[in-house]
């Protein structure tokens, strides 16, 4: 009889297996080359091929003797977004192992924060490995580069990435694409009516040079023109940039009343610093790329009293018990802090277990249909079921898909938040 969770991993290029144990604080055994001090799953850079089996008769079966819904994954769990990609990818050995009688294989791959990577990834899955559903990537660019991928292949595929154009319009390629994270536009009106609120006129504004710092860009430019804020200067950066000096310089030449940065994980931290060290009096506003324990961890004093909108899971426990996110948002809390530690956890990791929550809610429906899964009949089943999912309680909020919405998320699920003694305090007010 197993104990906990075992999983095999087939570390593909090698001829080395390993056994994880992912019960609280196993180490990892693979040869001399494991390192017990290093989490599951942790700073791989090879493709790792993950089969979680649940129940001692599911390990004592023949794989190709019972019937498996395979769901392939992509993720930067290195590069210039690992602090995204290390907790989604932790998150995996979380999800469930089984509904519907059906057993539940998941493939993880790490793309390195590389679309190219990110498509090729994707391609394989489907081609080789004969997924019935995608989940994927952590960043925008690389979830963007996958959509028509997804409806070439009439593949389902659920990213785990921001920007509203991955789902948006409802259309072509994109009726086979889902996200669980919140839209910008969704987070850049509660900046908006935050800046209302705090009385601020004049934005500045620094993001990526990339398709997550244009979408939103584009998203608070309309969200701040609709209250009156104007923006008085633009300014980019890249991910892997480690100075932003003279794009700061040019911000505070301009004297806005805040500014906000469009960064996402660990670079988000490279302009809040420099604004910070530079003496900047205004209000520092962060996006939702920004909720990351690690962001806070890096900063340090420089985070305190800066300003972003975030999912109800970044602040849960200080929510009113009523909210209708809390306790699946708890939920979710708890199971990644009993294996990872107290404090590990970040909203990121939220946007896979959302993932997780949904194939789970689809896979009964797509069942009922008579298809099996591994066929172009099941896959069209999958993302029908996708799209009917109402009112599921997540981590991030509750989801009701549709045929014109592939995001199902409205102003329940953000909630403002403050850094405050290198903490996230949650802001009602504003």
């Amino acid at each position: 009889m197993t104990t906990g969770l075992n999983a095999s991993l087939d570390l593909l290029g090698g001829a080395k297996r390993c056994r994880i144990n992912t019960a609280p604080k196993a180490p990892l055994h693979c040869g001399e080359e494991a390192r017990a001090d290093r989490p599951a799953f942790f700073g791989r850079k090879r493709p790792i091929r993950l089969s979680v089996l649940a129940g001692a008769m599911a390990l004592a079966l023949p794989l190709a003797a019972v019937a498996q819904v395979k769901v392939g994954i992509t993720i930067a769990s290195t590069g210039s977004a690992a602090s995204l990609g290390i907790p989604q990818r932790n998150t995996v050995s979380l999800l469930p192992t089984s509904v519907a009688g059906q057993k539940i294989e998941y493939i993880v791959l790490d793309d390195a924060t590389d679309p190219a990577v990110a498509v090729r990834n994707m391609r394989k899955l489907i081609d080789g490995d004969r997924v019935d559903v995608v989940v994927g990537t952590s960043v925008t660019p690389g979830s963007l580069a996958m959509v028509d991928v997804a409806g070439e292949t009439r593949t389902p595929m659920i990213s785990v990435a921001a920007n509203a154009g991955i789902v948006q319009p409802v259309e072509g390629p994109r009726q086979w694409v889902f996200k669980t994270p919140q839209n910008d536009r969704l987070m850049a009106d509660a900046l908006a009516d935050a800046m209302v609120k705090q009385g601020v006129k004049t934005l500045g504004f620094i993001g990526y040079g990339d398709s997550y710092g244009e979408g939103w860009l584009n998203a608070m430019k309309e969200a701040a023109a609709a209250r009156g804020i104007g923006i008085s200067a633009v300014q980019r950066y890249g991910r892997s940039d480690t100075s932003v000096a003279a794009q700061v310089g040019k911000l505070l030449a301009a004297k806005p009343d805040g500014i906000l940065v469009a960064g996402s994980g660990m670079p988000a931290v490279v302009p809040q610093k420099e604004l910070k060290e530079r003496g900047y009096k205004g209000i520092i506003y962060q996006t939702h790329g920004a909720a990351d324990s690690e962001v806070l961890r890096a900063c340090g004093k420089a985070c305190n009293d800066m300003y972003l909108p975030a999912g109800p899971l970044l602040v849960a426990a200080q929510l009113p018990d009523d909210n209708p996110v809390k306790k699946s948002a708890l939920d979710y809390r708890a199971r990644y802090e009993a294996k990872y530690g107290p404090g590990t956890l970040n909203t990121f990791g939220g946007y896979m277990w959302d993932a997780g929550l949904l194939i789970r809610a689809a896979i009964p429906k797509a069942i009922e249909t008579g298809a099996a899964p591994g066929t172009p009949e099941f896959r069209q089943a999958l993302r029908d079921a996708l799209e009917q999912i109402r009112e599921l309680p997540a981590s991030q909020g509750v989801f009701s898909m549709s045929p014109d919405d592939h995001a199902g998320l409205d102003e329940g699920a953000r909630v403002m938040v403050k850094v405050v003694d290198g903490k996230w305090v949650h802001q009602p007010d504003l």
